[in-house]
């Protein structure tokens, strides 16, 4: 959209020509910013709720940079996922409030700390192992606006480690629960729930676990209500737990 077709637009609106949702849904489709190597959604967060997102593995530090600069201009929250510790000390040097998570190896530039999910996301691990998946569960539905709350190790090697904590199970509007091995965890927690339950299978485990298929097909395979996402994808967990408290 040029110039004279955005205020044509603007005219019809202030003219009750068409209706602010016309209006919107023009603006909803607005074209995105070529940067050659990348061409950024800057339109993304008024579809969907929440901005694009960089997927740090495959890109080089200088083209991570120039994306972040492109969505900060907007004053989105920016996140990075699969990160490195030199990538991050590179954005550090142009944002100073950049925090870099070690454990998920995540990048996130805050610039909104309004928090307007509906409830409280509960971020579960099977296992200490899980808790780099578990984090960038936490990170990414804590960034776009989700108040969330976190329980680590507490798999069904030790049950009683989870039912200790039966209150914040219960109080929970949305759980995302993180397993590798066999997977078991998230049956027993959707079992136990009225929330809804997505469940992240991780590449955590033995040779016959076959690098996250085991926990996916246990999961998959679970006679208690539950969605699942892909392996070791806390992202995606995080980002569609988000949607759900935000209905």
């Amino acid at each position: 959209m040029n110039p004279n077709d955005l205020i044509k637009l603007l005219e019809d609106y202030r003219a009750s020509r068409i209706t602010q949702e016309e209006a919107l849904d023009v603006l909803k489709h607005l074209p995105f910013e070529d940067l050659e190597f990348a061409r950024v959604d800057h339109h993304r967060e008024m579809r969907k709720g929440f901005p694009e997102v960089i997927f740090g593995i495959g890109k080089t530090p200088e083209q991570i940079l120039g994306i972040v600069h492109s969505l900060h201009r907007k004053k989105s929250n920016v996140l990075v996922t699969r990160s490195e510790e030199s990538v991050f000390d590179l954005l550090n040097k142009d944002f100073p409030e950049a925090e870099f998570h070690r454990h998920s190896r995540a990048i996130t530039i805050r610039r909104n700390h309004e928090y307007t999910g509906k409830g409280t996301i509960l971020v579960i691990s099977a296992g200490t192992a899980d808790i780099p998946v578990a984090e960038e569960a936490g990170v990414t539905a804590d960034l776009f606006g989700n108040h969330t709350d976190t329980l680590l190790d507490v798999g069904v090697a030790g049950l009683h480690r989870l039912l200790s904590e039966k209150e914040r199970l219960l109080s929970a509007r949305v759980i995302i629960v993180v397993a590798g091995m066999e997977g078991a965890l998230p049956s027993v927690v959707a079992g136990l729930v009225a929330a809804p339950v997505i469940a992240v299978p991780t590449s955590v485990g033995y040779g016959a676990h076959f690098n996250g298929v085991a926990p996916l097909l246990t999961m998959l395979n679970s006679c208690a209500a539950l969605a699942v996402v892909n392996i070791d994808n806390g992202f995606g967990a995080g980002q569609i737990a988000g949607i759900i408290n935000h209905l």
